[in-house]
């Protein structure tokens, strides 16, 4: 067994609409292709494709809650959840550590990860959420607080979803 985590997934193919990618997702059924836009999101899955973190950020002098210094949200909004106001994109930190986890045995039906795999969560210095992911190690023994990095999937390796990030142990 590789000890490296392998996605079972078809690449979707995207399009550009303007500033907004369209995605054509092809697992559906015989029905066809189910066509899915990330709209106001689109910053983030390209800075994949360009191997960087994309967050956003509250700067709205006007915010009850951030009145301006919002903090780097990741996965990003598109709008600020208490002023409700445009956020602002930002690069966010690739390195982290594992903040919990849990070891995935057997899948549910559509899954598209190899099992067995590490389904983690992520705190990124400078990032007021928690990002959850996968590990792409997967023979290892790992623990809270084990450092971890993003891995992107770019090119022809991309799926084009947000299976495009993934991260591996850094010790």
């Amino acid at each position: 067994m590789s000890d490296r985590v392998k996605l079972v997934t078809q690449r979707s193919e995207i399009e550009e609409k303007g500033d907004a990618w369209v995605m054509t997702w092809p697992r559906a059924d015989e029905r066809g292709a189910h066509f899915h836009t990330y709209g106001l999101l689109t910053p983030y899955f390209k800075g994949l494709q360009e191997g960087k973190l994309m967050g956003t950020r509250c700067t709205n002098p006007d915010c009850p809650i951030y009145h301006g210094k919002g903090e780097l949200w990741l996965p990003p909004r598109a709008d600020c959840p208490d002023c409700h106001q445009p956020m602002e994109w930002s690069a966010a930190n690739a390195e982290g550590y594992i903040y919990t986890y849990t070891k995935v045995i057997r899948g549910g039906l559509g899954l598209e990860i190899e099992t067995p795999y590490y389904q983690i969560d992520i705190k990124l210095d400078g990032v007021c959420t928690i990002v959850k992911s996968y590990l792409l190690n997967r023979d290892k023994e790992i623990k809270i607080g084990d450092k971890v990095r993003a891995v992107f999937r770019k090119g022809d390796e991309a799926t084009n979803t947000c299976l495009d990030l993934a991260w591996e142990l850094t010790e």
